[in-house]
């Protein structure tokens, strides 16, 4: 099998999570993909699964939905409640209420088994496409509570009134505020604003709430989110 598409939707191999049960299926996927030019992590099950989702970043997922103990649609549903990261489901079942209820999950795209490694490959790049041109369109200004946060300027309101903030401050709001409602996991916020450690992380967090929040320690707009990172909730 001969793999001929690379994956140029982003500018560097884009990171997938494949999960399914049956091994050969799955290491055929993991070398075709690879092949084509992803970087490819793979897991066996839904509980594997949440343990690399826990510690990396993927920028979509591919998930078997007739796997034993939790199955595709019950790991894709958990994913949604704190991410948007793209979801492929996978099934042997063809039958449309299963692709309806895939959808209504929030999966991008549903693919039934038996299938050309080579259409998967062609979905997933057009997703990663439409994912890309999506995170273009981020809101300019985003309101929160009586704050007022301008990305392009870089500039913070307060009923009217300009809130200073450090230019590290500045950089963490936008990641944030250009995914609002979105977790955003501290190994993101870490990697893209240049802090470097993830307890640096925590550190601009907590000057910024200072700055924000009514009270620090039970803040209300930027969210913790146990074991993952944080979320702007935006109005």
């Amino acid at each position: 099998m001969n793999a001929a598409l690379a994956f140029d939707a982003l500018d560097r191999p884009p990171h997938l999570l494949l999960v399914d049960d049956d091994d050969r299926i799955r290491d055929l996927l993991k070398r075709y993909l690879a092949q084509a030019g992803a970087r490819v992590s793979a897991a066996a099950d839904a509980a594997q699964a949440r343990k690399l989702i826990e510690g990396m970043e993927f920028d979509l997922l591919i998930l078997d939905v007739t796997m034993p103990v939790e199955d595709g649609f019950s790991l894709a549903e958990s994913v949604r409640r704190t991410s948007q990261v793209p979801i492929v489901l996978l099934t042997a079942r063809g039958m449309p209420e299963d692709r309806i209820r895939g959808l209504s999950i929030g999966a991008d795209d549903y693919v039934a088994k038996p299938f050309e490694p080579r259409e998967l490959a062609l979905r997933i790049n057009a997703i990663l496409r439409r994912s890309v041109t999506n995170r273009g369109e981020a809101p300019e200004s985003v309101r929160f509570g009586p704050f007022a946060f301008n990305s392009t300027r870089g500039e913070l309101q307060c009923d009217g009134a300009t809130v200073r903030l450090t230019e590290a401050e500045v950089s963490l709001l936008r990641i944030l505020a250009a995914r609002p409602g979105e977790v955003v996991s501290r190994e993101e916020l870490a990697r893209r604003t240049g802090a470097g450690l993830e307890r640096s992380v925590d550190v601009q967090v907590t000057r910024l709430r200072r700055k924000v929040e009514a009270d620090a320690r039970a803040p209300v707009f930027l969210q913790t989110v146990r074991g993952i990172g944080y979320r702007l909730a935006a109005d």
